[in-house]
């Protein structure tokens, strides 16, 4: 069984079923509390971590007095833009005594698609995490439209676990753990300690029901098992309603743990080994030193840069003799490239007219 303590970064997930009380569609502040605790006890051994929550829509919906049927899709994107500010509050309050820092980050599933985006939100949580502060990530539930309505956290937080290079991921939930069926409607039903690789037996398993105030089902959990593990990022469903529940999870609680497949950061080099560049930057001796020691791509050791491509688009590292040392994504269009080579980060701004990354490729970004 995977322990919290041997983690590097870890992605916790919190369900609205947790956060908010059924009955009367107010917080649960003791909880959310002993949550705050449990997060501080992490970072203070080291670990970064960051949480995705829901609950902008359900806190929204007993502000409003909305009924708690389906609310149409209007109703639901002013639930969440009433609930997502008292969401947001509710965490800081409960982090501050800590000392700990914390940001909002809206997204939406989409920007992980859109590479420009992916970049962005991934360069602000990476900054984020260094300055010790705890992003708090949530479903940009106000302008979506497919993610209220068939959207959900679960996913959400794999791909953020995917983003940040997590090597584990939390889903705190209103069930403990992955069954051969759904434990409310079969006595039979039995819970998986770990799961050690998704078959299509184990994918039969899942079913599509959610809580009442969720929209996540366990086929949703286990999408985000497929996305995680594949990535290098193990997870854990466990029922998180008691307190200090990531305590309770280290101690023994139940849970379902799925096996990372790989390391994060192995998963991500193989990634960007694995595609097609789409032009080559060119490397002086002193440049090529540098990338060998594991330093960033600077602009000033750069020579020459060929090919057409946009910013995140894979492009070839080579140096003097033609020699391929790797590839990377790189931080700047081929125009911008061809501009700023040769150029000391402090010179950029003048020739691009505006403040720009110091790296033209970082040493995250790179498979050398």
């Amino acid at each position: 069984m995977a322990s919290l303590t041997s983690a590097r970064r870890i992605v916790v997930k919190i369900g609205s079923a947790l956060l908010v009380d059924r009955q009367t569609g107010a917080l649960r502040s003791d909880w959310l509390k002993t949550l705050a605790e449990d997060v501080a006890w992490l970072k203070g051994l080291g670990k970064d971590v960051v949480l995705v929550s829901s609950g902008s829509i359900a806190l929204g919906r007993g502000v409003l007095g909305l009924p708690r049927t389906e609310l149409a899709l209007e109703q639901s994107q002013a639930a969440a833009a009433v609930g997502q500010i008292r969401l947001a509050r509710a965490y800081e309050e409960v982090l501050a005594p800590h000392g700990i820092t914390t940001a909002q980050v809206l997204v939406t599933l989409e920007d992980s698609a859109d590479r420009p985006r992916y970049l962005n939100s991934r360069a602000t949580l990476a900054q984020l995490i260094t300055l010790s502060v705890v992003p708090i990530v949530n479903e940009n539930d106000t302008v979506a439209t497919d993610e209220i309505r068939f959207g959900d956290n679960d996913r959400l937080a794999a791909q953020i676990a995917v983003t940040v290079g997590a090597d584990q991921l939390i889903l705190l939930s209103d069930v403990d753990g992955f069954y051969t069926a759904n434990p409310s409607q079969d006595a039979t039903a039995t819970r998986f300690e770990v799961i050690d690789e998704i078959t299509p037996e184990i994918e039969a398993m899942a079913g599509d029901a959610g809580s009442g105030l969720s929209k996540g089902g366990m086929k949703t959990k286990l999408m985000a098992a497929k996305t995680a593990t594949t990535a290098g990022c193990a997870m854990a469903i466990t029922e998180g309603s008691a307190l200090n529940p990531l305590r309770a999870l280290e101690n023994g609680a139940q849970a379902t743990w799925f096996t990372a497949q790989t390391d994060p950061q192995i998963a991500r080099k193989r990634w960007i080994a694995a595609i097609k560049p789409r032009g080559t930057i060119t490397l002086d001796a002193g440049a090529v030193q540098a990338l060998l020691s594991g330093k960033s791509l600077l602009p000033a050791g750069v020579t020459a840069v060929t090919g057409t491509f946009g910013r995140g688009d894979a492009v070839a590292i080579s140096d003097a003799n033609g020699h391929t040392l790797g590839h990377g994504l790189a931080r700047y269009t081929s125009e911008e490239a061809k501009r700023i080579r040769g150029l000391k980060s402090q010179d950029i701004e003048a020739v691009l007219g505006y403040p720009a990354r110091a790296a033209l490729i970082h040493r995250d970004d790179m498979a050398l």
